[in-house]
């Protein structure tokens, strides 16, 4: 019995890296596959060729990436075009967006099938491989094995690789408001990146019911699905927007998103780079792209609309399992009336009793209080401990997966010896308030997060053991494992997906989940004889991880530390300022802002818009620079009855890359930049900043404003560029390599500040 107990728990290891280890293809080199194959090798050559140098809208990266995109298109025989103008999409960042496009003619009318990713990467230093290169790269090579196939698809198929997606995903916008073929389409496939690793998930993106998507997506059987219902669920609370989500807003055009996020400390960094990007993750959207195009290119792309949903989720040997909404409540009640079930026959048999219940409720809730608490504090920790980690505003470090590990460790070390303190309890009447909790659990996503209703399953599993350990005096290991693999299938994965994606301040989604894994794979832990000697292996490997993350916590050339500075000029106080966004200095900016720096007051400088909302730690007062100022006109000022209506030119006098205007807390009726009109509902909802222009090739920036003519208007301008280190006015020193550009924050700027008050 024993070997067999130490069998079963190998076997559930084995589980356990299964869970992982299933979720993507491996790579192996495939240069010479077939040529009606997609090929991993080949895709990569794409990623390398757009990924030379940051490519973002205004640097001169970003035109040579068009340039190689066009021509590698004509080169597989594709009739290619181009779609450019003015948006601001809906966060009020005004750019001018060229958009890629090419179009396979199908044999049969209706709904066309769109291939979407991006191709400029993030301002200022993204080399942008991952995020879109790869996307942009599975495409091309997707339709190359496409095309080499020789087969005529039922469906046109549209290649569209939109521009300024980082700025407000402007391409997809001025696409889907101006370009005829929007109206032609019926699905769209996105391919996208928030890191450089990791398996893609699939994300819905859908006005209504996601049932006949769903059904659709299986029939077209890609092999290694990886989506679940709660993803989306929580994905659509988050202000993480891509392309698609502009095609379902205003076009109620519905489609797939296949995202990688693992490795997240790359994303919109100077590491996201063509080393970096992992050979499995681009093989694993490769193997998305090919069955599906395959499927969609002939399916009926006018019926995809449904009123129901399905809950889904991946599991191994399985693929994707689906059921609808329907049936969440029918299995919530089965459960609750099968744990009742089992509550009365465990009474009736005398192997359940209120007094051994109530005992066994104090494990399951000091592990969860504990674990709980351990992960809610992690992050406060980690910081506290490594300031400089502070500056990863991503909030995922180098060494995030050693943390994820180390917390999990730890919270197994904690239930191992909580439970080996009440191993006097029996297994059935330890299993009674775990079993509740988890009923609970279920009950609340079912009313609350539907999506998550597949948590249902692996409960179903733990109700059998319930009943198997009230009925067997010593249940067979093998059997208790085989109950709990929906279990580890299913959350094993999650217990490093939400820090990854989240950041490590969800480290409590990982505590968590491991000890409510731990509840349900319980029936089989309990037989484990001395679990205090798998609380001191889960601590002892605890503390040689710690040690681990602990060395692997500096940064180095090989983990460079994200770091900022900016020469901040007021021309209203002719005044200037060094400044920073860093909390710990490295010695390249340090020496800018030295010891005189200071924290600055409260409102003192208007922040630009960040991802983050970071704000300046320090500055300082610098020598002033010559820095020519815009040149700002006003064209037209006129009263029309109870409106005034103001038109202004910005005209830059030095080479820029982005202008943010500010206004007081005043209400403006209309407003047009460029003559691109601002919704109501962001002028509604602005605060006080007007808008963003991310500018190219130096061009001017018109407003035109309409607000009530007894109001005081004032304009602040904030004209930026990312020039601090190659212009002759200033001598600071290129970065040492131990180092990178802040991601997400205005950086290696000159910004000149400029207000004026129309009364």
């Amino acid at each position: 019995m024993k070997f067999s107990k130490s069998l079963a728990l190998l076997l559930l290891l084995l589980a356990v890296y299964w869970s992982f280890k299933s979720l993507m293809p491996t790579y192996q080199p495939d240069a010479n596959s077939d040529a009606n194959e997609f090929s991993t090798d080949r895709a990569l050559i794409h990623v390398k060729n757009l990924s030379n140098e940051p490519h973002g809208v205004g640097f001169p990266g970003h035109q040579r990436a068009r340039g190689y995109i066009i021509s590698e298109l004509k080169k597989l025989g594709l009739e290619t075009t181009t779609q450019e103008g003015y948006t601001t999409g809906d966060w009020g960042n005004l750019s001018k967006a060229t958009n890629i496009l090419a179009r396979i003619k199908g044999t049969e009318p209706g709904k066309a099938l769109v291939l979407m990713s991006h191709y400029d990467s993030s301002p200022h230093s993204s080399f942008g491989a991952s995020d879109a290169g790869s996307g942009v790269a599975t495409i091309l090579e997707g339709i190359r094995a496409f095309l080499e196939a020789n087969k005529t698809p039922k469906n046109d198929i549209i290649i569209l690789i939109t521009d300024a997606e980082e700025l407000g995903l402007n391409g997809a916008d001025l696409f889907v408001k101006n370009h005829p073929w929007a109206k032609d389409i019926g699905l769209v496939l996105n391919f996208e990146a928030r890191g450089s690793g990791g398996p893609s998930y699939m994300l819905i993106e859908t006005n209504r019911g996601n049932a006949t998507l769903i059904e659709e997506f299986k029939k077209a059987s890609p092999k290694y699905p990886v989506a679940n219902s709660l993803a989306y669920s929580i994905y659509k609370m988050l202000p993480n927007d891509t392309d698609l989500t502009v095609f379902r807003e205003d076009g109620d055009i519905e489609g797939f998103n296949f995202a990688f996020i693992d490795d997240h400390f790359d994303y919109h960094t100077a590491l996201d780079s063509y080393e970096r990007l992992d050979k499995k993750t681009l093989a694993h959207q490769g193997s998305y792209l090919m069955p599906l195009l395959s499927h969609f290119s002939d399916a009926d792309l006018e019926n995809l609309k449904s009123l129901s949903d399905l809950v889904y989720v991946n599991l191994p040997f399985f693929g994707l399992i689906s059921y609808p909404y329907e049936w969440i409540m029918p299995m919530l009640i089965l459960a609750g009336l099968v744990f009742l079930g089992l509550l009365l026959f465990g009474i009736k048999k005398k192997k359940l009793n209120g007094v051994e219940i109530l005992k066994g409720a104090v494990p399951a809730l000091i592990t969860l209080i504990l674990t709980g608490l351990l992960g809610y504090f992690s992050w406060t920790a980690i910081t506290w401990w490594y300031p400089g980690f502070k500056d990863m505003l991503h909030g995922f470090t180098y060494n995030g997966h050693t943390y994820i590990l180390i917390y999990t460790l730890l919270s197994i070390a904690i239930c191992f010896w909580t439970y080996h303190k009440f191993r006097k309890v029996s297994t059935q009447n330890l299993l009674v308030v775990p079993t509740l909790l988890w009923l609970l659990i279920c009950g609340a996503v079912a009313m609350y997060l539907k999506g998550a209703s597949f948590f249902v399953i692996p409960l179903f599993g733990l109700l059998a053991a319930l009943w198997v350990t009230i009925n067997q005096e010593d249940a067979s290991p093998f059997l208790l494992v085989f109950l709990a693999l929906p279990a580890i299938f299913i959350y094993a994965p999650f217990i490093k997906m939400f820090p990854v994606g989240l950041g490590l301040k969800m480290l409590i989604a990982a505590t968590v989940f491991t000890t409510l894994l731990f509840f349900l794979v319980l029936p089989f832990i309990s037989q484990l004889k001395n679990k205090d000697r798998f609380a001191y292996l889960a601590l002892f490997l605890f503390i040689v991880f710690s040690i681990s993350g602990h060395i692997q916590s500096d940064f180095s050339e090989e983990r460079p530390k994200p770091s900022s500075l900016l020469y901040v000029y007021d021309s209203d106080n002719n005044s200037a300022i060094w400044a920073t966004y860093d909390h710990v200095l490295v010695d390249w900016n340090g020496q800018f802002l030295g010891s005189e720096k200071r924290v600055p007051q409260t409102d003192e400088y208007k922040m630009i818009p960040s991802k983050y909302r970071s704000e300046f730690t320090y500055v300082k007062e610098a020598q002033k620079k010559e820095i020519p100022l815009p040149q700002i006109d006003t064209v037209n000022d006129t009263v029309i009855g109870n409106e005034r209506i103001l038109e202004i030119c910005l005209t830059p006098k030095r080479a820029i890359n982005r202008v943010d205007i500010y206004t007081n807390p005043i209400k403006l009726n209309s407003a047009k930049v460029n003559r691109i009109a601002l919704s109501e509902y962001f002028l509604e909802n602005r605060r006080e900043r007007l808008i963003t222009h991310y500018v190219s090739n130096n061009e001017y920036t018109e407003l035109e404003l309409s607000f009530p003519k007894d109001s005081t208007l004032e304009l602040t301008f904030y004209e930026a560029s990312n020039d601090l280190l190659s212009n002759s006015l200033f001598t600071v020193p290129k970065r040492p390599e131990s180092s990178i550009p802040m991601p997400f924050v205005l950086n290696d700027a000159i910004l000149v500040v400029k207000t004026l008050k129309f009364d």
